[in-house]
């Protein structure tokens, strides 16, 4: 197995460099690698220069109009954007609900929405967790009723990421109590400013509005927003969470906050610090020891070999990894890990050395990433997953 990369594959990551280097402003990147807040036009600024040059769905075959890239140059791709900075591409809609349209959505679904979410025009939102179903989605309660050419949808999602900025999500809805759980849900993608929506803030334990409660209320969706076969809805779920959970794992970016923790760690005077040095030591062995996982995936798939399923198991490590390096972040700067405070964020002092200290919401980095072991699928389960379908038990 051959983890090197090709003379080729070296000169396309140059050609990306050299593109984000000219393309990546540099307000946005000073942004990313001082941890400061990225607001809405920042996020969708980036992704609209990314969907200029067609890049936006970097992982879309050229018949979709993506470039066609195989999984190591995309994985180069990811590389270089988290090196230089880049903001994190917001998933929902080109990394999300696109393959999902593209492999089960009709001609006209196809039409109607992959540009806009190749143009980084249109914001997207999940709505998969409910009160009660979570990890457990086949549980889901949120209700759609066929009445002639409209679903009518009543319930509520929970923990919709960015919902507040959404202006379609596609859903998980019940279309039939018969059988299996599994076998009454469906897919269908809702116009978020359709009568009957409310969208209420949830306020994190950093202080933060990341994510909402969105309820239906008698919603009308058309008939035509329903993705593939009515009650089919839970293979494409099981479909779009393999790519979440590959994306969660985010190997690119947790190689760039290992960089910043050794900043901290320096600007704080405990980089030194035997024992603290020591657990800085263990990240980094674990950050190169998930990323020989991921390039042995893209090995095994460059040479055509059938490999492993391990989407669980890159998320159970990658989940994992970036709890650490930020509950490292906070030790390192000790009293100066302030609470998350939005006008010093937005007023741009907090995330940059004041004086000789790190002055950054490191603490409420931490508190928010509580979180990474639960979505996408818990951990736990995610570890019952594995045991299954990789090891057979």
């Amino acid at each position: 197995m051959d983890l090197n990369f090709t003379p080729e594959e070296q000169a396309f990551r140059a050609q990306i460099r050299a593109w984000v280097a000219e393309n990546l402003p540099q307000d946005l990147s000073h942004k990313v690698h001082h941890a400061l807040h990225l607001s809405r036009d920042d996020m969708q600024r980036w992704a609209k220069i990314l969907g200029k040059k067609g890049w936006l769905g970097y992982g879309w075959p050229q018949q979709f109009g993506g470039p066609g890239w195989n999984a190591v140059q995309r994985h180069l791709f990811e590389e270089e954007l988290a090196r230089a900075g880049a903001p994190r591409i917001v998933p929902f809609g080109p990394v999300m609900v696109a393959p999902v349209i593209m492999a089960f959505g009709s001609p006209e679904q196809q039409k109607k929405h992959l540009p806009g979410i190749m143009s980084g025009e249109v914001w997207w939102s999940q709505g998969y967790s409910e009160p009660g179903s979570g990890s457990d989605l086949a549980s889901v309660k949120t209700r759609a009723e066929r009445r002639g050419d409209k679903y009518i949808v009543n319930g509520q999602k929970t923990w919709t990421t960015l919902g507040q900025y959404g202006e379609w999500i596609f859903c998980l809805v019940r279309t039939s109590t018969e059988g299996k759980p599994q076998t009454g849900i469906s897919f269908l993608l809702i116009d978020m400013k359709s009568p009957g929506i409310t969208v209420r803030p949830i306020i994190t334990l950093d202080g933060e509005h990341e994510v909402n409660e969105v309820f239906f209320d008698n919603v009308e969706v058309p008939v035509e927003n329903l993705v593939g076969e009515e009650n089919k809805g839970w293979t494409y779920a099981k479909y779009l969470l393999a790519h979440e959970r590959t994306n969660i794992a985010d190997v690119n970016r947790a190689k760039r906050e290992l960089e910043r923790l050794k900043r901290i760690a320096q600007a704080e005077g405990v980089y030194d610090e035997p024992r603290f040095r020591d657990q800085i030591a263990l990240l980094e062995v674990d950050i190169v020891a998930l990323e020989m996982m991921v390039l042995r995936v893209l090995s095994a798939e460059k040479s055509g070999k059938q490999s492993l399923d391990v989407a669980g198991l890159l998320k159970i490590r990658g989940s994992e990894i970036q709890q650490r390096y930020a509950e490292l972040m906070m030790l390192a700067a000790g009293p100066y890990s302030v609470a998350f405070i939005r006008e010093a964020m937005e007023a741009g002092w907090q995330g940059d050395c004041v004086g000789a200290h790190y002055i950054a919401p490191l603490a409420s980095t931490y508190f928010n990433y509580r979180k990474t072991t639960i979505y996408g699928g818990s951990n736990e389960v995610q570890r019952n997953i594995v045991s299954q379908t990789v090891l057979g038990a």
